[in-house]
């Protein structure tokens, strides 16, 4: 990847890469920067082929912290600093680096600093070793998933229904710690285009979003389903044209229907195509590609449009590891360039999720997405969801059973459960149930030590104390009456 950008650096050097809150930074500064980075960690003896953390903030030192890692031949680990440290810690330690490229507080400026980590413990992983994104573990803990430079470029050369140039400018919105963030930022730099920082502030405030879209020029925005809806809900209020917007791709949750027929109604972006690209990380950030027509989401659909796998991939609809036929719903597996290498130090759960089966054209690993969706008489897919206890809210993938195991680590709770509800105003949100070892601890202290081990993202807004947990005859969690009590309550 760094070689694609470097090619790009060499044919327009003063173009701008990256605009990080108005200080913009050239293609040929970006090298300059990731050079001395990768000096940095040779004189501290990092030894290439391995692993190393990148804890930066989302903005310029974080895309040229990666560009430094890859110059010197490691892979990166990216570790948010608004993380709770306990899950910092995790994420360190689990992938055993010995070395972290550091964001120096205050200055912004990036140092080498050690971990204490042996390299004698470190992790074995492919040479061309991209990065490690931590995502979601059932078993109350994160695992990391090893992605490839192939796996990247293959992404990035399968997206043939855009035409994208030096003349973009691309949206970073995402923490680097979600592959999304992939996608915007390599899509821009070995393409020619600009890279535009969203601040954090502006990640939150549509309002903000919506002044540094039409400010910028934005031309490529990435977003999740629901954030997209508060984006739409500010230009009802305030209908700020966006001329030079061409793209709008969603991922990460099922479209937001009622937000794009508004969106259609507003005209704002005369320009914009809208895609729908279902995708995870252990597949390389995006699958699939849909055109989103607002018409054809006026009917009525058994679930999301996602359209067709990428040219690099594979998807295949399976029950009991038979295909299904065309309408029925089926396990989603994905073959093809884009899957990953797998768990890292985890080949046990490896060899559960990416599996090698013969579907025809001859043996390969195809990784088990837990997902299911029906294939419609046009040979388009459609995203049903998930039949596990592992959802997707504002994008980032979520094991109920990670929260929960926090939940229940909580002082004065005899059981928990989490599931995901709708609010009043119909967003999704999750909620935690639970039966207190005596009275009710307050809601305030809960979600106060919940956000000290897991990340925002992952912490209930809605809490509900329960005498009892709903079981089944078979005595299992009942998660769909469970849903129902807080749907009661909530609504």
């Amino acid at each position: 990847m760094e070689e694609l950008f470097l090619r790009m650096a060499a044919a327009q050097p003063e173009a701008v890469a990256v605009d990080d809150r108005g200080h913009t930074t050239t293609y040929a500064r970006l090298a300059e920067d990731a050079r001395a980075i990768a000096g940095a960690l040779a004189d501290a003896g990092v030894p290439g082929g391995g692993l190393v953390g990148l804890r930066t903030h989302r903005g310029v030192s974080a895309v040229a912290g990666m560009l430094g890692i890859w110059m010197h031949g490691c892979g990166y680990v990216p570790v948010d600093p608004r993380y709770p440290a306990p899950r910092q810690d995790h994420i360190i330690t689990d992938s055993a680096v010995g070395h972290l490229v550091d964001e120096e507080p205050g200055t912004g400026r990036l140092s080498v600093t050690a971990t204490g980590r042996s390299a004698a413990h470190a992790h074995e992983v492919p040479e061309d070793t991209a990065y490690v994104i931590y995502t979601s573990g059932s078993t109350g803990q994160p695992k990391g998933v090893v992605v490839r430079h192939a796996n990247v470029r293959a992404l990035l050369d399968g997206c043939t229904s855009y035409t994208f140039g030096p003349d973009d400018v691309w949206s970073f919105f995402h923490s680097h710690s979600f592959d999304f963030s992939v996608w915007e930022i390599w899509g821009a730099l070995t393409s020619g285009g600009r890279v535009v920082v969203v601040p954090d502030e502006a990640t939150t405030d549509p309002s903000a979003l919506v002044d540094l879209l039409a400010g910028r020029g934005v031309t490529v925005l990435s977003q999740v389903p629901s954030v997209f809806g508060y984006l739409v809900n500010e230009l009802v209020e305030r209908p700020v044209p966006l001329p030079a917007l061409r793209y709008v791709v969603f991922g990460g949750e099922p479209v937001n229907v009622p937000a794009v027929l508004r969106w259609q109604d507003l005209g704002l972006a005369p320009r914009a195509e809208l895609h729908n690209m279902y995708g995870i990380t252990e597949i390389t950030v995006h699958a699939t590609d849909k055109v989103v027509v607002p018409d054809e989401l006026r009917r009525h659909m058994m679930g999301t449009p996602i359209g067709r796998a990428l040219p690099h991939l594979r998807i295949a609809l399976l029950e009991d590891s038979r295909p299904v036929p065309p309408g029925v719903p089926g396990e989603m597996y994905v073959g093809g360039g884009g899957v990953a290498h797998g768990y890292l130090g985890r080949p046990e759960l490896t060899g559960q999720r990416f599996v090698r089966l013969d579907l025809g054209d001859g043996p390969r690993v195809w990784y088990r997405t837990g997902d299911y969706a029906l294939e419609t008489d046009d040979g388009e897919l459609e995203y049903l969801g998930r039949r596990d206890d592992q959802v997707k809210l504002r994008g980032f993938r979520i094991e109920l059973g990670e929260v929960e195991a926090a939940l229940r680590e909580l002082p004065g709770i005899r059981e928990g459960a989490v599931v995901l509800a709708e609010t009043p105003g119909g967003e999704p949100a999750l909620a935690a149930a639970y039966v207190p070892a005596g009275p009710a601890p307050d809601e305030d202290v809960l979600r106060k030590a919940l956000g000290e081990v897991l990340p925002r993202h992952m912490v209930p807004s809605v809490y509900l104390p329960l005498s009892a947990l709903p079981l089944t005859l078979s005595g299992k969690l009942d998660r769909a009456a469970l849903a129902a009590s807080v749907a009661d309550t909530v609504g």
